[in-house]
């Protein structure tokens, strides 16, 4: 009964018109929304097939855009990921599965070396398995695909150490259950502790690659950093305040791109980041994982494109019917509350005044286009249900000179 997003390109054939837009995708056709009136279902067209982005200096592409657990049936998206590119120059934003690969294709698929110097940072927006799971595969596999041949490190950037256990789900009424800890000494660790366990868990695998391959030493290569976040007043706690109300802040800035952060709402998750990226061109923000947040809103003002999580609430409601477990209900109240429902997402993207909001990390990962079109609802800008390798045209031309 459930089809593929992807399916409905042939129906959007048929419609009257196209969008004279600036997205492509490499390998699949995007389904977009116009600005034009009329409801968001009649709006739904087929994104005309043009060079443009073939020739934008910053693009946008899609590398994985299923959220969560990306074994679905019926479904052959890629775990959440993203790149922003701007001319040669490549920044990843989140590592689900399927990353490294979907990577390749998307920049060098006929090159087995992609991982040089092009490929400058990682930006992880928070530590959950689905944002990060083809971490290690990047770093792993990457030592034959180009990081051994870098002269610049490989930078990685993401979420510090939590600092505060969270709570344990319970229902009201009712007594918390006790729940084991995993790795007690530092049970909430940041992306810098996280890479150090991967370099442990794999030292067999490194020591000998050091020693009969002759790879270099990955800690020499690889420079992570735990993300600092400035003070914030009213901030008291990850339990008590995740997302307390903040300015943006600078986390990273080359010749390229100018890369800022802010807290969102992804509870208990803590912290979970959104970020933007400006460049000569334009503006780019991903949402990460979070409900509706106003920092979100505030770092996207104005921005070219939001690129944004959705949930399809109607799926959630069908996957944990009632009564439920207390496992189940705890699973229910996060998936509802420390994400961004899907009739939700388009007055975001409004209060922000984006020209663009672009869905991806959609959950469930074969939802299908009807259930995606509330999405739109809302908003007056043009809205794209993303589709993995989709690529996104931003402001000038390759040709453009490159200011700086």
């Amino acid at each position: 009964m459930c089809y593929l997003i992807g399916h409905a390109i042939e129906q959007a054939l048929t419609r009257r018109g196209f969008i004279a837009g600036s997205a492509i995708s490499l390998f699949a056709p995007m389904i977009s929304s116009a600005v034009a009136g009329g409801s968001v279902d009649t709006r739904i067209q087929l994104a005309q097939l043009s060079g443009d982005v073939g020739s934008s200096r910053t693009r946008l592409i899609l590398l994985g855009t299923s959220g969560g657990p990306t074994w679905y049936p019926n479904s052959d998206q890629s775990g959440i990921s993203s790149v922003v590119a701007v001319g040669d120059a490549y920044y990843i934003v989140d590592c689900g599965e399927g990353a490294g690969k979907r990577l390749q294709q998307a920049i060098s698929p006929a090159s087995s070396r992609f991982m040089d110097d092009r490929v400058r940072a990682l930006f992880l927006t928070h530590l959950h398995s689905d944002h990060t799971v083809d971490y290690a595969n990047l770093l792993f596999i990457g030592l034959f695909v180009g990081l051994d041949r870098r002269s610049t490190p490989f930078k990685v950037f993401g979420p510090g150490r939590r600092g505060q256990m969270a709570p344990v789900f319970s229902l009201p009424g009712s007594s918390a259950p006790t729940v084991p800890i995993i790795n007690p000494e530092n049970p909430t660790p940041g992306i810098k502790d996280m890479t150090g366990y991967l370099y442990q868990a794999f030292a067999t695998d490194l020591n000998d690659r050091m020693r009969d391959n002759g790879k270099p030493n990955l800690e020499a290569v690889v420079e992570v950093h735990d993300i600092d976040i400035p003070a914030i007043a009213g901030f008291k706690s990850p339990n008590e305040t995740p997302s307390p109300p903040m300015e943006p802040f600078k986390i990273f800035e080359d010749d390229r791109v100018r890369v800022s952060a802010t807290l969102v709402d992804h509870a208990p998750v803590w912290p979970a980041f959104a970020y933007r990226f400006d460049t000569d061109d334009g503006s780019i923000v991903f949402s990460g994982d979070t409900g509706r947040c106003e920092n979100l809103i505030k770092l996207a003002k104005g921005a070219d494109v939001l690129v944004h999580e959705v949930i399809v609430t109607s799926a959630i409601y069908r996957a944990f019917p009632t009564p439920r477990s207390v496992a189940n209900e705890g699973l229910v109240q996060h998936l509802l509350n420390a994400h961004t429902q899907v009739e939700e997402v388009g007055a975001v993207a409004e209060a922000a005044g984006v020209k663009k909001l672009v869905l991806s990390h959609i959950v469930p990962g074969n939802a299908t286009r009807e259930q995606l079109l509330p999405a739109g609802k809302g908003f007056s800008g043009e809205l794209v249900i993303g589709r993995d390798l989709m690529q996104i045209g931003i402001g000038q031309t390759a040709a453009s000179p490159q200011k700086g």
